[in-house]
């Protein structure tokens, strides 16, 4: 238990640091994103008295406990890289206007590197919070998650050890948990904040940064630059929204040039080597006596490459380490109607072709808001009779992307007016009687008609609202914080639930299973033969960051924003080769698709196809919902293909090629099977079933000819 007092008490604390298993300061054998290294996570003791490091054989950070506690070391342990470069406080907290640091030491005389003997003589900041004792545990449950789905890979909560460091003062009664978890098997750490209130009275937390770190800097430019390259790490957080890349919806991380840093190349003294995590704005939350108040999480990443598959790869692994209920991939029927004929058609057509989710769409006639007794009742039914066939059964209602009214809607703080606030355009705020009316309602749909799934859609992607008469926000500093914890709030809700969540967002770290691959919705309207082009293309990018399984594609059997017939798969047995051609192409990539249209066939032919490869994917399934290694991009010219790894499995790797020709196509592939965990000798095994041996190359590597048919795919699936 922690010791609190203004001093640490030294007994205490040499007592619990002694306690600890000594440190090793060696790197895991083994590649992590091949196989699982043999060490874990732990809190280890130093030669040095006064220090504990956090570590899992993959990196180790080091904190020095006197005369306060600060970071004191950042290293790569894979690579031998150190990544900090100077001292700094452990967070920050500003309280009824005044910032104080939580921890840290004082007097580097230069920050362009630490020496061990600098480290001795620092000194404690005397206007900081003071460190008060340390626990170690275990990594908490972010949120509590049904598994109703199969989801490989699915530990949670991840296994690994949580530190947290606890100070005190000098705001009279306030305790700051600086709290740390370091998983196993992976180069990463998760972090957040918690500040308590022991006094007698409330206090508002105006901000706080709760990740301070002075890096090593990714380039020295003596001149300014346009586009400076960043230290080789990946920062993210759950607090993000307003985009499906995780890179564009990251708002609260920041690389700020440090100015005290007077020893760098750039004479302008603007390098950013500053890593700070802190909210865009407030959360100017109060904090009653007895509360606490947690931060949002950040997740950490350090890379021991700059190859762009191989950060990717790691990337990957992070969102199946800390998100992994985004591992869920469900085959899903978008439906058009809520005709109950159609509904039963589509549930009766879904169960023989082996999907295995429904989505009553966008346009369809659903409307979530509506929780009379009769739609309620009508919707319920639809949801048992899929369920008593086997297929989960939700639907779709949209949030920020609309019009209230000017009572309800978000305001902007410059001009104090609505419509001019919002990044869709237009939003409600979600603090409004609107906004909370709202959430209360898809709740309780939710839960009456037993939904499986949400799709939500112009989730929040952020707005600020300067309203001072809703309800559910003071004003603009806390109107950013609010509205977030009322959508994550119901996204850890659903997945304490089991609901499935569409949301093209990047919520995923929130509770999200599923945002967009990445494609632009006026494409699905080009002619049939372009848009396969282009799916394989958006399948190819967008699988560099995210897991197949966190991306949806779209299937426009019918029209969707215009192309007419050409655009179209409608009727399905006169367009089969294009139908085909949609499903060889998600499935081929284990990506989901939003098969958009009333049903699934319209003739025996047809059926069999949808049947043929769905059997197939769920045949390969573990395989194809395994890593990307990404071979080569769709150009419509030549044979395109995409390679599938899991060193776990038996069937190691898969590698799916595609002709987009009306003519059958050859060609030679160099296949990369490095991160498959195969070597020397590998059986290949083709989609006829011919089955061979060859031999690796010293790269991990191996040459394959391939001949494909016009307008499908092949592939070819390799084992020890």
């Amino acid at each position: 238990m922690p010791f609190f007092a203004t001093i640490v008490d030294t007994a205490v604390l040499q007592s619990q640091i002694s306690s600890l298993p000594a440190f090793e300061s060696k790197r895991a054998e083994g590649d992590w994103l091949v196989s699982k290294p043999k060490t874990h996570s732990a809190v280890y003791r130093t030669a040095n008295a006064s220090e504990i490091v956090l570590s899992n054989g993959l990196i180790a950070r080091t904190f020095r406990l006197g005369p306060n506690a600060a970071t004191v070391g950042l290293v790569n342990l894979t690579t031998g890289e150190s990544l900090l470069r100077a001292v700094g406080p452990e967070a920050s907290v500003t309280i009824g206007g005044k910032e104080w640091s939580i921890g840290g030491l004082v007097g580097q005389p230069d920050r362009a590197f630490l020496l061990a003997p600098w480290i001795d003589k620092l000194a404690s900041d005397p206007n900081a919070f003071r460190f008060t004792g340390f626990e170690v545990g275990k990594p908490r449950e972010r949120m509590p998650w049904k598994r109703v789905r199969h989801a490989p890979e699915a530990a949670w909560p991840p296994p690994g050890v949580g530190l947290t460091l606890w100070f005190a003062g000098p705001v009279d009664g306030v305790k700051v948990g600086v709290h740390y978890e370091m998983a196993d098997g992976m180069p990463s750490y998760s972090k957040w904040l918690t500040v308590e209130n022991g006094s007698k009275a409330p206090i508002r937390l105006d901000s706080f940064s709760s990740e301070i770190l002075s890096t090593v800097e990714a380039e020295s430019m003596v001149d300014d630059s346009q586009e400076w390259q960043r230290p080789n790490m990946t920062v993210l957080t759950d607090y993000s929204f307003g985009g499906m890349a995780a890179t564009n919806s990251n708002r609260t991380v920041y690389w700020q040039p440090e100015p005290e840093y007077g020893t760098q190349v750039n004479y302008s003294l603007k390098t950013p080597c500053k890593l700070v995590v802190k909210p865009p704005l407030g959360p100017a939350a109060d904090i009653s006596p007895g509360g606490s108040l947690s931060s949002f999480t950040s997740f950490v990443l350090l890379h021991d490459s700059t190859e762009k598959e191989r950060r990717g790869l790691a990337l990957r692994k992070m969102y199946r380490t800390y998100a992994p209920w985004s591992l869920e991939n469900p085959i899903m029927l978008h439906l058009t109607s809520t005709d109950p004929k159609v509904v039963h058609q589509a549930i009766d057509q879904a169960a023989e072709c082996g999907f295995e989710m429904i989505v009553i769409s966008f346009w369809s006639g659903l409307d979530m808001e509506d929780i009379t007794p009769a739609n309620i009742a009508k919707i319920k039914a639809f949801r048992e009779y899929a369920n008593s066939k086997g297929i989960e059964l939700g639907g779709y209602s949209l949030l920020a992307s609309r019009k209230i009214d000017d009572k309800n809607d978000v305001i902007d703080p410059k001009t104090m007016k609505p419509d001019t606030a919002a990044i869709f355009g237009s939003s409600p705020c979600l603090g409004s009687k609107w906004g909370i009316e709202y959430f209360e309602k898809i709740k309780r749909f939710v839960e009456e008609t037993g939904f499986n799934l949400l799709e939500h859609d112009g989730s929040y992607p952020g707005d600020v609202c300067a309203s001072t008469e809703h309800p559910g926000h003071r004003g603009l500093d806390d109107s950013q914080w609010n509205q977030y914890q009322s959508i994550s709030a119901l996204y850890r809700w659903c997945r304490e639930k089991g609901v499935f969540l569409n949301v093209p967002d990047s919520y995923f770290f929130a509770g999200s299973n599923k945002t967009g691959m990445g494609y632009r919705e006026s494409n699905w309207s080009l002619p049939r033969e372009q848009q396969h082009i282009h799916a394989r293309q958006n399948l190819f990018d967008g699988t560099w960051e995210k897991t197949p399984s966190m991306g949806w594609m779209m299937v426009p059997m019918v029209e969707y924003q215009g192309g007419g017939p050409a655009a179209t798969i409608e009727p399905l047995h006169e367009h089969l080769m294009d139908y085909e051609l949609h499903l060889a192409n998600n499935f081929g990539y284990g990506a989901q698709a939003c098969y958009r249209g009333p049903r699934l066939y319209d003739a025996p032919e047809t059926k069999a196809a949808v049947i043929k490869w769905v059997n197939w994917f769920k045949k390969h399934r573990d395989i194809l919902e395994s890593d990307v290694i990404h071979v080569r991009r769709a150009d419509g010219r030549r044979l395109d293909a995409v390679l599938h790894v899991n060193p776990s499995l038996s069937e190691k790797a898969m590698l799916v090629v595609y002709n987009p020709s009306d003519h059958e196509m050859e060609d030679e592939f160099d296949v990369p099977l490095y991160y498959s965990g195969l070597t020397d000798k590998v059986r290949v095994v083709e989609h006829d079933g011919k089955s061979s041996e060859v031999h690796l190359d010293r790269g991990h590597n191996v040459k394959i000819h391939v001949k494909v048919a016009p307008k499908t795919c092949s592939w070819l699936a390799f084992s020890k």
